[in-house]
């Protein structure tokens, strides 16, 4: 499965503006906001806003207050040897780079989506760029914030995440209870064994038996890639299954029976679940809205 971003967008005076979920926060896109001052050069009035004394006090001071990493030597002397003077220019690569700053967080690579900061600091920009824009864009983030289809979308995040932390308890109890006294070699075939004894409970063959069968797909994926979300859900299920059946001594072959009835039970019981409907529409959803940011930004968007 890909790394999924949790976005959406909000409109504020006729102006689309990203919204993007990092670290738990609802980062807002100034690259959109700029757009509001110029439209053909947003990372220009970025470095701007960045370079003028004033806003690099406020977003030094922000980062001062809540970044326990930040560079606050490097700050402290940029701000009396550079920001006093007219040539003094800061960008969000160097502010990132060399200041250790989490407040804005700097486009980079080929798919990036332009420049985020933190709504503290997105305000602080939008105040620079017109205070009624910023009186705009705060009224359009809070009606976000109760916005439905979007936090469901957060909880969702939050459950992909859960399933990391089961696979976790997987791979745990292979390691405590089957593995403790075998070498690296075997080591690695047990991990691969009990991840295929899951693949054949739920979809009936091994990883390497639907590479043989999907040659070309094998290319860029394995099975559980290309499942659908009800099928993912019960691999979830099936993880925190086997572990507990791990810990409890049951030999593999005793086990690989128990998962299949499970997992047949748990196709039929769900397959026509409205939420499992529900978690697939906001799959989808979030991955268009992927591709979507990286065609926009491939298309001529420029780094800001």
């Amino acid at each position: 499965m890909k790394t999924m971003l949790i976005g959406t967008e909000i409109e504020v005076k006729n102006n689309k503006i990203r919204v993007m979920r990092i670290h738990d926060i609802d980062y807002i896109s100034l690259t959109d906001l700029a757009k509001y001052a110029n439209n053909s050069d947003p990372s220009g009035v970025i470095r701007n806003w960045m370079s003028n004394r004033n806003s690099f006090e406020y977003y030094g001071l922000w980062e001062e207050i809540n970044n326990d990493n930040f560079n606050s030597v490097e700050f402290h002397r940029i701000k009396t040897e550079e920001a006093p003077y007219n040539r003094f220019t800061m960008t969000p690569k160097r502010w990132k780079d060399k200041f250790n700053s989490i407040g804005i967080v700097p486009s980079a690579g080929k798919y990036s989506v332009g420049t985020f900061a933190h709504p503290d600091i997105a305000f602080e920009f939008a105040s620079w760029l017109s205070p009624e824009f910023k009186l705009y864009l705060i009224k359009e983030f809070e009606r976000l914030k109760k916005n439905e289809a979007y936090q469901e979308k957060i909880e969702w995040h939050a459950n992909r995440i859960l399933a990391k932390i089961n696979y976790v308890m997987h791979t745990d109890a292979i390691k405590n209870y089957i593995i403790s006294t075998l070498t690296e070699k075997q080591k690695n075939y047990i991990y691969a064994s009990e991840a295929d004894i899951l693949n054949v409970a739920l979809f009936g063959m091994t990883a390497k038996d639907w590479k043989e069968k999907n040659p070309e797909l094998a290319k860029k994926g394995n099975i559980r890639d290309y499942t659908d979300i009800l099928r993912l859900v019960i691999l979830n299920n099936l993880e925190n299954t086997n572990a507990e059946l791990i810990r409890k001594g049951i030999p593999q072959k005793d086990r690989l029976i128990m998962l299949n009835e499970s997992a047949i039970h748990q196709l039929n019981v769900l397959k026509n679940n409205k939420n499992i409907d529900k978690l697939a529409d906001l799959w989808q959803d979030n991955n268009n809205k992927i591709v979507e940011l990286g065609q926009r930004d491939s298309n001529g968007g420029k780094n800001s």
